[in-house]
């Protein structure tokens, strides 16, 4: 009777173990990733000429894009491509305006949305994010017909994560980091300092470790205001990024820099882009 009594409080402990792992992953998921389905505009909304993009990842994900090609602007001569990797909340189509800013810079423009948000299928996670970015990738260079040395990858908030793990695994023109944290780890700490994050969590997007790989100019932007992602994380991804680099000091707020920091926002892109990423650059 012992004997049985103690197998049933065993079952009974695996069982609440595994209930509390459920538990714990869907916390961290439903912290990392705040995806929406419905559209808040289309492209057309901002006169931006567009196609639907249907991809799908390597594990068999399909996902939704708008490729934006470029029109007149100031590099619309160089045939560069913009891949922009999103952050973590809403989906494509909180990004168009910001994605008009590029636009009118003479940069195509992919948008697309990772798995689970927008029109894509699936469910996010850290890999899952990677092969769709990948997707995107290949997206530009093998349909578009884009090569490595026209393609710009930007990222903001959660997909400088994804920006970075593409850059390192397809070294692009240059690289943009808008708002960028140094790890999930990092930001965990930032947000719960009194939980032991490191043993918590799966998913990790450890930009800081990254970083010193990347084999193409990199431009950091963040803002001393930004209460989000502290300004810190921003200078430390900077200071570990090899040469060549440039660093923007944005204002404004974490979601909401590249419109607080007026003109001199698309200065620095259509600066940096003319100097690092011109034909023999």
């Amino acid at each position: 009777m012992n004997c049985g009594r103690g197998l049933r409080q065993a079952a009974l402990l695996i069982a609440l173990l595994a209930a509390g792992w459920v538990g714990l992953r869907r916390f961290e998921t439903a912290n990392l990733y705040h995806p929406a389905r419905e559209f808040a505009v289309i492209p057309q909304t901002f006169g931006l000429p567009h196609e639907e993009v249907a991809l799908r990842a390597e594990d068999g994900v399909a996902l939704h894009g708008w490729f934006l090609p470029a029109a007149r602007g100031p590099l619309a001569g160089q045939g560069l491509v913009l891949l922009y990797c999103h952050g973590n909340a809403g989906n494509v189509s909180t990004r168009v305006s910001k994605a008009a800013l590029f636009h009118r810079l003479g940069l195509s423009v992919l948008l697309f949305d990772y798995r689970g948000y927008g029109k894509s299928a699936g469910s996010p996670s850290e890999q899952g994010t990677y092969l769709d970015a990948e997707a995107a990738w290949r997206y530009i260079n093998e349909t578009k017909r884009f090569p490595p040395d026209k393609i710009v990858i930007y990222g903001e908030s959660l997909g400088n994560g994804i920006a970075l793990e593409t850059a390192l695994s397809h070294p692009p023109k240059a690289l943009i980091l808008d708002s960028a944290f140094t790890s999930i780890v990092d930001m965990g700490r930032e947000v719960f300092p009194w939980l032991p994050v490191r043993l918590m969590v799966t998913m990790h997007y450890d930009n800081l470790a990254k970083i010193p790989r990347i084999r193409c100019p990199v431009l950091v932007m963040h803002s001393r205001e930004d209460r989000v992602v502290p300004f810190r994380m921003g200078q430390a991804l900077f200071a570990a990024a090899p040469q060549p680099k440039e660093f923007l000091e944005m204002t404004g707020s974490h979601g909401e820099g590249y419109l607080e920091t007026g003109a001199a926002y698309p200065k620095t892109v259509l600066a940096f882009l003319r100097r690092r990423a011109a034909p023999g650059k």
